[in-house]
């Protein structure tokens, strides 16, 4: 619930590189004992959580974007997709994005995609001001009712989902991270070069 949003913080080693995560929790009934504040080890995208488990199909989902037009997970098949559930309250996921900006940048549309799923209940009215604020040019699509992060399992924000070309997940990513790192970089890389 919006109302009891907490603030965790946890070290975590992060493809290889350790780093200072910070989440925020916005799953009800989260306690702050919660995902965001257990300490996770290099493997946590892969460790079995409650949610989507690595290996798993991606559920496809249709989401409207700021300009309203609908757009789908399937849409993207054949890209490597980065997901990420994030929300304009979310200290940490505004200190991920431009990081992710520079990501989006890098790499060709052709072969990948960011879809940065806002859990924002106002929608627009407070996305759209923040994606012109910090100049984002990927696409934000909007999951008020957090209809899509349930199915998903995102119980904290930020939380991001790699998904191969062939629509199999690949990373579960808790909490937000430098998308600018060169391991973050190299594992985009990786996905793309995979068959």
């Amino acid at each position: 619930m919006m109302s009891e949003r907490l603030f965790g913080m946890v070290r975590m080693g992060v493809l290889g590189t350790s780093v200072l995560a910070v989440g925020c929790d916005a799953a009800p009934g989260d306690s702050a004992l919660g995902p965001a504040s257990d300490p996770l080890p290099v493997q946590a995208q892969r460790q079995e959580r409650p949610g989507l488990r690595v290996g798993s199909v991606a559920p496809n989902f249709q989401l409207r974007d700021l300009s309203g037009t609908p757009i789908a997970l399937s849409d993207y098949r054949g890209k490597v997709v980065l997901i990420n559930f994030w929300a304009t309250w979310c200290g940490p996921c505004r200190v991920e994005m431009p990081g992710m900006e520079q990501l989006y940048r890098e790499f060709d549309r052709k072969g990948f995609e960011i879809l940065a799923v806002s859990t924002d209940q106002q929608g627009a009215a407070v996305t759209r001001p923040f994606r012109d604020e910090i100049g984002l040019t990927f696409p934000i699509l909007h999951d008020s009712d957090f209809r899509v992060g349930v199915a998903y399992g995102a119980r904290t924000l930020p939380m991001t989902f790699l998904v191969d070309r062939h629509g199999i997940i690949t990373h579960r990513i808790f909490g937000a991270r430098d998308w600018q790192s060169p391991e973050g970089r190299q594992l985009i890389r990786t996905l793309m070069q995979a068959p």
